[in-house]
């Protein structure tokens, strides 16, 4: 563990007392956890304070945690199967039959912070406190570079910057309904568009394709899967 992570986590703990939510150090960087109330002063005091000095922010992205740690794929005789059983209405949405329950906090944002001055980095973590609505105040006054990261975060992912200067959809499409990045949206979609050569023009249809799994279901006849003989034992 790197002696210079370790007195910037303990003198953190100084300037924050109990802000700070969680800290650790792992695979030689630092993560502190902070609420969306102290998000603001705890990320000014950051760029600000000579010793952490961190001027640049490199990195902004949302994090869903439905069904984290869950397998989405189960394996049963000798085929694969996806563990994600979905419907499909005449409409062309996808739906789930059973949809997966969620207790605690489902949405973050992690922020990738950069010392150029000390070389070194950190990670701060934010969970929004709404699963329904999450909603984090922006930091694009202290970080102008979070402004894109921002808009990413919130066309992915639906989490809302309170006070951002412009926040709208950057990657997706300007009809586009939804957030791809949700881990309940379905994968196909909801809708599929191509150009029209009678209507000179982009058209949107429900999607066409069909689900299906792109790994192999059968197990072949083959020495490497063989079950071991007696002899073998």
């Amino acid at each position: 563990m790197s002696e210079s992570l370790q007195n910037l986590s303990a003198h953190l703990s100084e300037l924050f007392a109990d802000k700070i939510q969680h800290s650790k150090i792992a695979l030689n960087e630092l993560t502190i956890e902070v609420s969306p109330q102290d998000l603001l002063e705890v990320a000014t005091v950051l760029r600000n304070d000579v010793v952490c000095g961190f001027e640049q922010l490199s990195d902004l992205c949302g994090v869903d945690y439905l069904s984290y740690g869950d397998s989405e794929w189960d394996v049963g005789g000798s085929s694969f199967t996806r563990g994600v059983k979905r419907e499909f209405s005449f409409d062309g949405d996808e739906q789930d039959t059973d949809p997966v329950a969620f207790e605690g906090k489902r949405f973050a944002v992690v922020i990738h912070l950069l010392s150029i001055k000390n070389n070194r980095r950190i990670r701060l973590k934010i969970y929004c406190d709404d699963n329904d609505f999450p909603l984090l105040d922006s930091v694009t006054d202290i970080w102008n570079g979070a402004n894109w990261f921002e808009r990413e975060a919130f066309d992915l992912y639906g989490i809302m910057f309170n006070n951002h200067p412009d926040l709208r959809r950057i990657l997706t499409d300007y009809g586009f309904s939804g957030h791809p990045f949700r881990k309940d949206f379905p994968l196909t979609g909801h809708v599929e568009m191509r150009y029209d050569e009678e209507q000179k023009r982009v058209i949107y249809e429900p999607v066409s394709i069909e689900p299906r799994v792109l790994v192999p279901r059968t197990i072949r006849d083959d020495q490497r899967f063989s079950p071991a003989s007696e002899a073998e034992k």
